[in-house]
């Protein structure tokens, strides 16, 4: 298995982007979102998205050359119409706009309209975090997922994420999908023959299985609780923007792979609570602290395993499985770039 430094990677990923047609700095914004996935250890929303991100390119689903255009008709509100532009080109965008709205205003909130898959979205909100203020996201896109008493998908796997800026310690990063588990899970669970988990998946009818080799789309987390989240999603981001996705899908009036988002910053200082990030750390503490349940070596909060993993691979490198490392050699060979040393 091929292990590269994270910025070889970076500079690979971005010179394919550049070759499928982008600009210098919208292939280096895409490139850098995939790879802070992949070194996070969330490899399905990493590099082995890069051939894919270049498929969307060549058939034109995903703009390489996009007029972004941003309304801003109220002082802490902006809207981004993406014209199609890859979703890590767009809400990287929309995250900067929201931090520096929220400096002005205290609260800065930001609607996406008309991106194509936004990466890893936990990438969006620790960045509003390192800006030192609370991000917030929603994401919506194309029915993938069961909705309760629904046969078939109805309606996305759309993700959340929150993170929180502490004072000496990291941000708690919150990112989560509203389903049980992830297509990607699916498709490893096929390969490997291994049985799914009860409750996870269900074939093309919504007939539940874990049976991977029969199992088309993930069930919503918590069942209602999770495809209500779903829905609520769709209504606060698409909706909101005049951008919806599901109504136009299932009418079959529009089927086009689209994804809609809202960004969220809040700045502390707004607040008046002048000792907020120490008191994110005196919390995490507190919890840190609680004793451990049998067989539990530490209590973990949202975003330290995945800071763990990008310590680790900061230092070794990215691993690249065999499959994803020869889609790239392909990929490499077909826009003539040469492939990063391992």
């Amino acid at each position: 298995m091929p292990v590269l430094a994270p910025a070889a990677l970076t500079e690979f990923a971005a010179a394919l982007f550049e070759k499928a047609g982008t600009s210098a700095e919208h292939a280096a914004a895409i490139a850098e979102v995939l790879v802070w996935a992949s070194v996070r250890g969330v490899d399905s929303h990493g590099v082995s998205r890069v051939p894919r991100y270049l498929e969307l390119l060549a058939s034109g689903e995903a703009n390489p050359q996009p007029n972004i255009e941003i309304h801003n008709a109220r002082p802490a509100v902006a809207v981004v119409d993406a014209d199609r532009a890859p979703g890590p080109v767009a809400l990287r965008k929309a995250a900067d706009l929201a931090v520096n709205l929220a400096t002005a205003c205290g609260v800065g909130t930001v609607g996406v309209r008309r991106t194509v898959h936004t990466g890893a979205i936990g990438y969006y909100t620790r960045r509003i975090a390192d800006a030192g203020m609370v991000g917030i996201a929603f994401v919506a896109g194309m029915p993938t997922m069961g909705y309760t008493g629904v046969q078939g998908a109805a309606v996305a796997t759309s993700p959340l994420s929150i993170a929180v800026p502490g004072d000496q310690r990291m941000p708690v990063l919150l990112d989560m999908a509203t389903a049980t588990i992830a297509l990607g899970k699916i498709a490893q669970h096929r390969n490997s023959g291994t049985p799914l988990p009860d409750g996870a998946a269900a074939t093309a009818d919504g007939t539940p299985t874990t049976d991977p080799a029969l199992a088309t789309m993930p069930l919503p987390l918590g069942g209602a609780k999770g495809s209500g989240m779903s829905l609520a999603f769709e209504l606060i981001t698409s909706v909101l923007v005049g951008a919806p996705i599901l109504a136009d899908y299932h009418s079959g009036a529009d089927r086009k792979h689209r994804q809609n988002a809202l960004l969220v910053a809040m700045d502390p200082a707004a607040f008046g609570n002048a000792s907020f990030t120490s008191q994110v750390d005196d919390t995490v503490s507190a919890l840190k602290t609680l004793p451990t349940a049998e067989g539990v070596d530490e209590v973990l909060v949202p975003g330290e395993r995945s800071a763990a993993v990008a310590a680790r691979r900061l230092d070794e490198g990215v691993p690249v499985t065999a499959k994803i490392w020869a889609r790239l050699t392909e990929a490499a060979e077909a826009h003539g770039v040469p492939l990063p040393s391992q």
